[in-house]
């Protein structure tokens, strides 16, 4: 069913007339059947000319793509390097920076915590997450995360792409999958074709998808301006 709030995005990038509707779900679990959820909740609600966005850990979970944090050894240097973490980061646990270490090694995690001390000590922040790119990118640390997932690490959903074609063929409405959060970041994992994905990352920086217990992971985008939707492309119906 639909959340009881909507809000209409206002950030400076995007013209008025963009409204975001978030909508609240049950809580998703492994195996869901994503797309036909979706199609119910959307149903009256979305309509052609939309976009729908889903929440990647939403897409994520579905698939199975989570680990429980309690199967993770983490090695000294993971320790050292949670100790020195944003707690805000997007990973900040020593479970989920093991997991890091598993994927790109100690040696490139090594070289990309020192370059971050160095870049801090400049004014330069973010230097670990340009760094290691996508090896961060596949994961989301368990702070924050509602029950029972809370001390679950959610990797990044498979296919991404597959997945927003698919449900914009099943609802008739172009689709997104999106990685957006509090600290005003978001990024569009995965699209149907006619979607504007650097438009559509301007209107979801205020995140209409919450970031704590809403249980909202659908939102659609609504445009009620004057002149094309900014979030198809250039002749996209």
């Amino acid at each position: 069913m639909s959340s009881p709030k909507s809000l209409l995005v206002t950030n400076a990038e995007m013209p008025a007339g963009l409204t975001a509707i978030p909508l609240r779900t049950r809580l998703i679990r492994p195996g869901d059947d994503l797309i036909a959820l979706t199609e119910r909740a959307v149903a009256g609600i979305a309509r052609p000319g939309d976009v729908v966005a889903v929440a990647e850990s939403a897409v994520a979970i579905a698939q199975g793509e989570l680990l429980a944090a309690e199967y993770v050894r983490p090695s000294r240097l993971a320790y050292a390097i949670a100790r020195r973490a944003d707690p805000m980061a997007t990973i900040s646990q020593p479970e989920s920076i093991q997991l890091v270490i598993d994927r790109a090694g100690a040696w490139k995690v090594g070289t990309a915590t020192f370059l971050q001390a160095v870049g801090r000590v400049f004014g330069k922040r973010g230097l670990f997450y340009e760094i290691m790119g996508e090896a961060v990118a596949a994961f989301d640390g368990y702070t924050g995360t509602m029950p029972p997932y809370e001390r679950a690490i959610v990797f990044a959903p498979r296919d991404p792409d597959g997945f927003a074609a698919a449900l914009r063929d099943r609802i008739g409405v172009e689709s997104a999958v999106v990685d957006a959060n509090d600290l005003k970041r978001a990024k569009v994992l995965g699209a149907s074709p006619s979607v504007n994905r650097a438009a559509l990352e301007k209107a979801l920086v205020e995140n209409p998808h919450g970031n704590s217990d809403e249980q909202t992971p659908l939102v659609v985008l609504k445009w009620r301006g004057t002149g094309p939707n900014p979030l198809l492309e250039t002749g996209a119906a």
